[in-house]
């Protein structure tokens, strides 16, 4: 049977992995939010240059210019939400660590009484 330190530990280790993986998906939502907006820019850019296939097809820019900036709007609003769960998954980690720091000193005060205890049961023997 493992201990309770030996699952805290590992309970850390898993929330630390859970953390990360919500870090990772803010990341890759911003960084697609600055993509979107970004082909928005460019296809504004075209749309207003001379020479541009605008003139021609002034609906088909404006459509792919409102779907970039409707999918840069989404990859924001997703990003909120995954810095909600970075901030969730930041207080489990502490708590779960606060725990784990804490059963770890007292197993170390308790393996130091127990060896006093030892130390003091040898001498009494050895009277």
């Amino acid at each position: 049977m493992t201990t309770r330190k030996e699952r805290l530990r590992k309970l850390v280790t898993v929330q630390e992995q859970l953390k990360a993986l919500h870090e990772t998906r803010h990341a890759g939502f911003l960084s697609a939010a600055a993509a979107a907006g970004q082909e928005a820019s460019e296809l504004a850019a075209r749309f207003d240059a001379e020479e541009s296939m605008s003139i021609l097809f002034p609906e088909v820019y404006n459509r792919r210019i409102g779907q970039a900036l409707a999918r840069q709007e989404k990859n924001i609003a997703m990003a909120r939400e995954e810095a909600g769960r970075i901030a969730t998954a930041t207080a489990r980690t502490n708590m779960v660590e606060r725990a784990y720091r804490d059963i770890r000193r007292q197993d170390d005060r308790d393996n130091a009484d127990r060896e006093r205890l030892e130390i003091i049961e040898r001498k009494r023997q050895g009277e």
